[in-house]
């Protein structure tokens, strides 16, 4: 296993109604301090979300799902958040919060390739 690296994952909810706590999983941000690695990836899906709440707006979901996005590229359009260092974002991305845009608990495992593994879970906990 040493070629195998620590990593940590949260899942992206989006949460229409947040008083009824019911959420649709729509993204993966994973963070591994060994490979200095941060990014998320996200997929909306319109029908499914009007299921849970027929008058969410999309397009503001989507610039929030953005904002997550630049916060791990550390671009200038996150602000002072993505001058942060890598570990910082990623906590204060998985930070609990009351909004429509949420994540869960924060989940450890090993990878040898982040992106890869960034994309299985992806796979098996968003799709």
């Amino acid at each position: 296993m040493p070629d195998k690296r620590l990593f940590e994952y949260a899942v992206i909810r989006v949460v229409p109604r947040v008083e009824r706590e019911e959420f649709l999983n729509v993204g993966i941000i994973l963070y591994c301090k060994q490979k200095k690695y941060l990014n998320c990836v996200y997929k909306l899906d319109q029908k499914r979300l009007n299921v849970l709440c027929p008058t969410l707006e999309c397009g503001d979901v989507e610039d929030h799902l953005l904002s997550f996005e630049s916060i791990c590229k550390g671009s200038k359009e996150a602000g002072s958040i993505g001058s942060l260092d890598l570990s910082s974002r990623f906590r204060w991305l998985t930070a609990t919060r009351s909004t429509i845009v949420q994540t869960s608990k924060v989940h450890p495992g090993f990878c040898k390739d982040p992106d890869e593994t960034l994309q299985k879970l992806f796979e098996q906990l968003v799709l």
